[in-house]
This record gives structure tokens, sequence and C-alpha cells, in this order.
């Protein structure tokens, strides 16, 4: 692991800073600022000091982009409820957690590519942009990579049967209603084979359920709180035995993890991404297009899915700001999070990184600074400590249709 610690304490900003903040946000009164911090310790960021948010200008054209070429503005989603819970990372320090992030600290992005979900999702449950022909390429794809003839599948959906749509039917009628339009269409496409059951959905994941479970041999030792170096030995034999379902030119073991539960047990997950191409395009394969392996109680492989989320519809190339800039943002309040409470200060963020949050209700695949703050009032009696994660847009914001403002809420 080589997550470090990452701030340390930073006072008095000047009064020119604080006012022409608050003159950037359009705001009428002045505010005491929160005391910032040196994003130290391996992400060598400038001293907040000298950092100055000033109004947006018309951006820098990319060569032989036409000056009337406009991107179109994003937008956001309206918010995370902390009602099932939330983001949240236990572990004695920052430096436990761990993943294979292409982006560092030193990454020097002027722009990232932003992708619309063609998937919509509507208020009465239902779900449009299903590309069904996408969906039953992929499932042939996994299906070869798994040793089948694509030719031989027998595919189905879980479309109900007559019984479950009178059944359904009925239910809706007791309460004075109807059955929504498309409410019965198909989500998945399915295929079974001795040992194996295929599923793709509607967001391009299909999910390979080993019927039974596989043993990996006895050198190998692949169970849920396994130590890293365990689990990245058992992600060495993942990525030799299943070379034909990851397809990958130059595959990359991302084991991340590291937080503990409340037993105080760590853990760690197996995904692989094809790290070939460009930073651009790593960036794009760590979040977007994955491969991930699960084990059960017994450590064995029972599960797993690969992510391809379709990217056909890609918005543009958007300017990106930095991870100064959005620490800003973050002081400011600008930002979306699950964590029930306030940012409590930007001397208590612990890490930060670059990501797409790929949720199936973001209307668009874009980059985002989460950063990982940890929260006092959640650290336990012994010293575990619980760190909250908070996202920033990482676009630049005259691109954005409003940004996002914590007040108790979202707006």
């Amino acid at each position: 692991m080589n997550a470090r610690k990452f701030l340390e304490a930073m006072n008095d900003i000047g009064d020119a800073y604080v006012e022409e903040a608050l003159r950037y946000r359009g705001r009428q009164k002045k505010r005491n600022l929160l005391k910032w911090g040196v994003l130290a310790a391996g992400l060598a960021l400038a001293v907040y000091g000298s950092m100055h948010i000033l109004p947006l200008q018309p951006r820098a054209l990319y060569p032989g982009e036409s000056p009337h070429t406009e991107l179109p503005l994003l937008t956001l989603p309206e918010g995370e409820s902390a009602s099932m819970g939330f983001e949240g990372y236990m572990a004695w320090d920052i430096t436990e957690l761990t993943n294979a992030n292409p982006w560092k600290e030193d990454s020097r992005l002027s722009a990232l590519p932003v992708y619309q979900n063609p998937l919509a999702h509507h208020a009465d449950g239902s779900v449009s942009g299903s590309d069904f022909e996408n969906m039953r390429e992929l499932l042939e794809e996994i299906a070869a990579g798994m040793g089948l003839d694509p030719k031989e599948l027998t595919v189905t959906d879980d479309t109900p049967d007559e019984e479950t749509k009178a059944l359904i039917t009925e239910k809706f009628e007791s309460i004075g209603d109807q059955v929504p339009e498309g409410y019965f269409l198909p989500t998945k496409l399915i295929t079974e084979t001795e040992g194996l059951n295929i599923q793709v959905d509607q967001a391009m994941t299909a999910e390979i359920s080993f019927e039974p479970a596989v043993s990996l041999p006895d050198e190998y030792r692949f169970t849920h709180h396994a130590s890293y170096e365990e689990i990245s030995a058992a992600a060495k034999y993942l990525q030799d035995a299943y070379e034909g379902l990851l397809r990958m030119e130059h595959p990359r073991a991302n084991i991340s993890g590291g937080d503990s539960d409340i037993y105080r047990r760590q853990s760690y997950h197996i995904e692989f991404f094809d790290a070939g191409g460009s930073l651009t395009e790593q960036i794009v394969n760590y979040n977007l297009n994955r491969t991930a392996f699960y084990c059960d109680d017994e450590g064995k492989l029972f599960l797993a899915r690969v992510f391809r989320p379709d990217l056909s519809q890609k918005v543009g190339d958007y300017p990106i700001i930095t991870l100064e800039e959005a620490a800003g943002l973050l002081a400011n309040g600008n930002y979306i999070t699950s964590v029930p409470c306030r940012m409590p200060g930007t001397d208590l963020i612990a890490k930060a990184e670059l990501v797409y949050r790929t949720g199936s209700l973001e209307p668009y695949f874009m980059p985002y600074y989460r950063f990982y703050v940890e929260l006092p009032e959640m650290e336990a009696e012994d010293g575990l400590k619980t760190y909250g994660a908070y996202y920033v847009p990482a676009v630049e914001e005259s691109y954005l249709s409003h940004m996002p403002v914590w007040e108790g809420g979202f707006h």
C-alpha cells in the first residue's frame, strides 16, 4: 500500500482571498473561510494560500477546434440519501485504504471524456434506453470467453409469465391503479449451461455465477478477510485461469479495500482493468470497463462481474479543474455526499483521488474528485476512524447546469 497521510494544518488565509472567493460565489456577506490544509505527503499540492478562485474565463481552444464549438451543459444528479447507509470507510489510518487508480496527484490532465448514460429511470420504476442487441453481443462475448459456443446458446429473458403478470395487474387494480406502460418488459438476458449461469442487465453488466462454486488450488487463500498479499496472489491465479474472460491486452489487478468491519477485520477486493493506452484510456477503463471476482464464505469463487457500460454516447472532452480548485469548492460546500453531516473541515481531509461516478441513476458518466474526510464524531473508543466520501465535480463549473450546494440537503 502506498497511500500516505495527507494534510498538515495551515492557517491564516488572507482577507483578499476570502473576499474574492465570496464574490465568485455571488454571496452578499463575508464569511470566515474554513482553515485550509496543505494537501501534502504524496499529493504535492500547492499551498492553498497561493490559490485564487477567479471569475470564469473562456477556455482555451483545443488544437484544430472551431471557436464556435460549444460543449453542452451537464446535469448533475439531484443528490444522495443516507437513509440506507452512507459511503464511509473504517480504518485505523488512511494509509490502510488502497487501490490501483492510475490517476496520481502529479497527473497533468486538461480534459477528460464525459459520456451520457443511455438509460433513463422513470418515476414509475420503468427504465428506457436499453439496447438488447448490445446486451446479446456482450452475453455471447462472455460465453465465448468462458469456453462456450455462442451459436449453441439458449438465451432467455426475465419477462414474467402470464400468471405472474395477472397477479401483478391485480395488485395494481386493488389500489385503484394501472400497471405502468412497459412494466413487464424484460430487463435481463440469460443463458445457462452446466456449471454456469450468465446474465446481462440493462446497464451492460454481465454476471457469471459458478454453480457449484469453484475452489482455488490449496496454495491460494481467497477469502473475505485474507491479507493483501494473499489476495494479490489469488488475483494472479485468477488472471491466468480466466484470461479468456478478461480479454485484456494489458490486464492490471486492482486490489482495493483495506477498510475494516465492526469486528476490526480488513477486507480486500479483486478487480482487473486494461492498463494499456494513454492515461485517459486507463482512467476510463479503471472506472468503467472492469472485471471483478467474488468469493463465498468458504473461500470459493462463486461470482464474477464484467462491467461494460454503453459509452457510445460520448458528449465530449470537458476541461477539468485541478485538485486544489476542487478542494476550494469542497470548503465552500459545493459537493455531493451520502454522509449525513456537513463536511467537518479541510484540516480533516485525509486523501483525495479522481474517479468517475458510475451509478445507474447518474445522467452522465463524468469525473469527480473524491475526498476522504475524517469524521471525528464517528471515531470509536479504541481509535478506529471513519472516513466519509465527499464528491466535487471535476468538470469546470461553466459546463455544469448547476453546482451542488450543501445546506443540509442539495439544490
